[in-house]
């Protein structure tokens, strides 16, 4: 069996025409490719052993969310590339749009995780810890200052991701990221 596949290959090069190509969209605040993100989701993914679709759903996981209207990616378009399964995972982990104000589309993002499938939830649990791994090394570097890239203030940005976090453990308490979860929520308790 091959540790990288062509499928694999492929969905790398569809996530970086979406974010790097199309838009050369940036982490937050930061002049870091945005392709840096879903590639650590994807290398937490394939730690924790997860399956070849795990992985490229892992690898796509924005595709949705942030695609360009001219350039829109769809959930079809991902099962017509990369299959069912994978567009499924995609966009069991896709918010609703941005145009719906921040309580109302990361409620619902929470209450979706009730519905997660063990794979959509290893998926979610990997893209909380690269993005919560990447704001705890911005918070030692920058302290408050971090959280002025934020439409929300401190609070609300931290208590969102421990509130997803407990409900990801409440759903899959024995997912390969268990571990992984509760020492990003002991992280995030403290600062």
């Amino acid at each position: 069996m091959l540790a990288f596949t062509p499928k694999m290959q492929l969905a790398i090069r569809f996530m970086v025409k979406t974010h790097e190509v199309y838009q050369k969209q940036k982490r937050k605040g930061k002049d870091i490719p945005y392709i840096s993100h879903p590639l650590t989701v994807a290398l937490i993914l394939a730690r924790a052993g997860a399956s070849e679709d795990v992985i490229i759903a892992g690898i796509l996981h924005d595709t949705i969310e942030d695609s360009v209207a001219h350039k829109r990616v769809s959930r079809e378009m991902l099962d017509e590339r990369f299959g069912a399964t994978v567009a499924e995972l995609v966009g069991s982990v896709t918010e609703v749009s941005k145009s719906v104000p921040w309580d109302e589309r990361k409620g619902e993002a929470l209450e979706h995780i009730d519905k997660f499938s063990n794979d959509s939830v290893l998926v979610k649990s990997a893209d909380i810890i690269a993005n919560n791994a990447e704001l705890l090394e911005d918070y030692a570097l920058d302290g408050v200052a971090t959280f002025e890239r934020f439409s929300e203030p401190k609070e609300k940005t931290v208590g969102h991701s421990l509130r997803v976090i407990e409900r990801l453990l409440a759903k899959w308490p024995e997912s390969p990221l268990a571990d992984d979860l509760r020492n990003m929520a002991s992280l995030l308790s403290n600062i």
